[in-house]
């Protein structure tokens, strides 16, 4: 393990055994300031978030994205100061901390018995809506988690998220697909974060106006398994409750080969997830290249 994986598993580990502890109030204005200071600062990751949202709200002046990368450092910063507290919440905080829009979607295509597959961008707090899913609704479900190194902190995750009551399967190896279809077609519940393809061999979308890639996971899972695929996006506002919103299921094209299929519904995936983050672009939090253009070396003349 290097000194910098050392480092990082340790301050992940004092986030989830301090933070926690501290009132709600006080670990509010401790992430407002840490991200006020990683804001002022203009890292990489601030940099980089600047020039995502400049995708997002093309036209805006310099100003303008200045203070919307301030507000997503913020919002990014709500998303850690409430995980870390999330083992600590009393299920009738984490129940009374979110509200979704069109929940129906998601209930209707449970009861048809068929599965169904939430996909969701990196918006507000996805942890959080996770264990609102099963504290609130009682509905257990499966996710994927990135392999993360050093090993010890990819654990602390993995326990952390059981800890909320989900099933965790690693993003690496060819065996998750497999489990997630198996539970899909017992009927259960999938959450994929799916706006940021892992792989490299994902599926190309048009997003806000420029190419990039997205996971086909999500769409080839509905097309083998027959489970609902609903697109949900969240947001923060003023208060405490974060919201939600559970869009329309994604079709399975009536023609084409496997691949195909799924760009068309990859690409519906994209266009729901495009929506929600143009209405709150503070709330994406993607401080990593996405785009082709950023992520392709230049090519010679």
């Amino acid at each position: 393990m290097s000194a910098r994986e050392r480092l990082a598993d340790a301050l992940y580990g004092a986030g989830w055994s301090t933070v926690k502890k501290l009132p709600e109030p006080v670990a509010a204005r401790l992430g407002r300031t840490v991200a006020d200071l990683a804001w002022k600062r203009r890292g990489e990751g601030v940099l980089r978030l600047e020039r995502n949202l400049a995708r997002v709200v093309p036209g805006a002046s310099p100003e303008r994205l200045a203070a919307l990368s301030r507000a997503g450092m913020r919002s990014y910063l709500r998303y850690w100061m409430e995980s870390f507290r999330l083992p600590a919440w009393s299920p009738e905080r984490i129940a009374d901390g979110v509200d979704v829009e069109d929940l129906h979607h998601l209930t209707a295509g449970l009861d048809a018995g068929k599965g169904v597959i939430l996909a969701l961008p990196h918006l507000a707090n996805w942890d959080l809506a996770g264990a609102w899913v099963t504290t609130r609704l009682g509905i257990p479900f499966t996710t994927v988690a990135e392999r993360l190194k050093p090993e010890s902190l990819y654990d602390r995750f993995v326990a952390y998220r059981e800890g909320l009551g989900m099933e965790v399967l690693p993003h690496t190896g060819g065996t998750a697909f497999g489990a997630l279809a198996r539970r899909l077609r017992a009927g259960g519940l999938v959450c994929l974060v799916a706006d940021r393809d892992l792989s490299a061999s994902g599926i190309e979308v048009d997003f806000f106006g420029e190419p990039a890639r997205m996971p086909g996971g999500p769409a080839l899972l509905a097309q083998q398994t027959g489970a609902a695929l609903l697109p949900a996006t969240l947001w923060f506002d003023d208060s405490p409750v974060m919201r939600g919103r559970v869009h329309p299921p994604v079709a399975v094209p009536g023609s084409g080969n496997r691949r195909e299929k799924a760009s068309v519904m990859t690409q519906a995936l994209a266009d729901a997830f495009a929506t929600g983050i143009a209405e709150h672009p503070e709330d994406w939090h993607m401080l990593q290249r996405l785009w082709l253009a950023d992520l392709d070396p230049p090519k010679g003349p």
